[in-house]
């Protein structure tokens, strides 16, 4: 009677063992040494375990531990932790303030469409801009390098002087296709078209200024590790062309511009310089500061380049709708494109074995299709008696950019 209870007995700790066994291992649940409890909740409720002792282990009772998990389970949304809905609201307010900053920085997408506003508004509403006069180009170009300088180091700078080659192809842009370019579409602007020789000057004159930075801020948005490179290739052409713009309006134009060393000088310096290094000290010394004033950068530069494009036009507004403005409008676009096109071809069959050479394409693009026409429309209405002279740099200044920044819509895309 006695082995028979005791037979009866063993089996159902079998049973039972083997019960649990198998529902631990079907519903997941962990198994906690003896003693030990465990709570935490999840993202449906809160779930607490506690081990059970083999010895206090009866029949069924496995049973029950799975059911109350269960119940809990179920009726864990109307038990829930007080503080959840505190983190809910927390995670809710980042998400909000994350979503602000990407839309922050991502304003530079929106470029190429706020330029072409600003160009509009200009020819409808000329006075909108006419209060951007010359004396805020430098300090708007200054915070357009400003921003560069934020998002880069100096060890960018020191990777630029690495390629020698690049930046002589980007001179030779600069100072060579683009002048025969001008000249080309000079000659064509007289002997063919009709028009006075005062515009043809002008479209030469346009060809024989440096490089503009806006096509720094171009790279910058495209190829932002290049844009170090930009830099390099826009301040060369910039210092050296207190000599070479005169000789080459001299070889071109047949007179001989005195343009002011120092005061190119002087704006070198405000204007690439000084605002760069200001970004890169900044960026190396505060990096607190700059995160917190980088995702306000992007909707700034692009209120600035607006105003630049935008401001010549309203100015010179009567010198465009002149009687000649259409076909000069019409050259100027064709002379900036052959010009970019120009850059692209010539760097990539100059530079096939690059592991770069479309980022370092688009780059010498930029720098051989945008020039500083803002300096040729200066020097125009300085030392040319005639007004006509300022009209294709004038409209060069709104076309270059234009075409410019519908590059970097397109370009960027592709990157992307």
């Amino acid at each position: 009677m006695n082995l028979n209870a005791n037979m009866l007995q063993a089996q159902r700790s079998r049973f039972n063992s083997k019960t649990f066994s198998r529902t631990i291992s079907k519903h997941n649940i962990p198994v906690l040494p003896r003693n030990r409890s465990l709570s935490f909740s999840t993202s449906w409720c809160p779930v607490h375990f506690r081990s059970i002792s083999h010895s206090n282990l009866k029949f069924g009772s496995s049973r029950n531990f799975v059911t109350n998990c269960v119940s809990e389970n179920i009726l864990g949304p109307f038990d829930q932790d007080p503080d959840r809905n505190y983190v809910t609201e927390s995670n809710q307010v980042l998400n909000q303030e994350f979503s602000l900053v990407n839309i922050l920085k991502q304003s530079n997408s929106f470029l190429p469409h706020v330029v072409l506003g600003s160009t509009m508004l200009a020819l409808v509403f000329p006075p909108s801009f006419t209060w951007f006069t010359a004396r805020y180009y430098a300090p708007a170009l200054g915070f357009l390098m400003f921003a560069v300088g934020v998002n880069s180091s100096e060890k960018d700078f020191i990777e630029a002087f690495k390629r020698p080659a690049a930046i002589f192809a980007g001179y030779v842009g600069q100072f060579v296709v683009k002048p025969i370019l001008g000249y080309i579409f000079g000659m064509i602007s007289v002997s063919v078209f009709g028009l006075p020789t005062p515009i043809g000057a002008g479209i030469m004159l346009v060809s024989c200024v440096s490089g503009a930075q806006l096509s720094n801020y171009a790279t910058f948005l495209t190829d932002p590790p290049l844009a170090p490179l930009s830099i390099v290739m826009t301040s060369l052409s910039t210092a050296t062309a207190v000599f070479v713009t005169p000789l080459l309006s001299l070889l071109l134009i047949g007179k001989r511009l005195p343009v002011d060393v120092k005061g190119m000088v002087s704006s070198i310096l405000q204007i690439v310089v000084v605002p760069i290094a200001a970004g890169l000290l900044l960026n190396r010394f505060f990096p607190r500061i700059c995160n917190a004033i980088r995702p306000f950068l992007p909707p700034l530069s692009v209120l600035v380049t607006a105003c630049c494009v935008g401001a010549p036009l309203a100015i010179n507004i009567e010198s465009v709708m002149s009687p000649f403005g259409l076909t000069i409008l019409l050259l100027i676009i064709t002379f900036h494109l052959s010009a970019f096109v120009a850059g692209y071809v010539v760097t990539g069959l100059a530079f096939a074995e690059a592991h770069d050479v479309k980022a370092l394409q688009r780059t010498l693009s930029y720098e051989t299709g945008m020039q500083s026409s803002l300096l040729a429309l200066a020097l125009a209405n300085r030392f040319f008696q005639d007004p006509l002279v300022s009209v294709p740099p004038a409209i060069s200044t709104v076309i270059m950019s234009l075409m410019g920044f519908f590059l970097v819509m397109l370009w960027a895309k592709k990157s992307e």
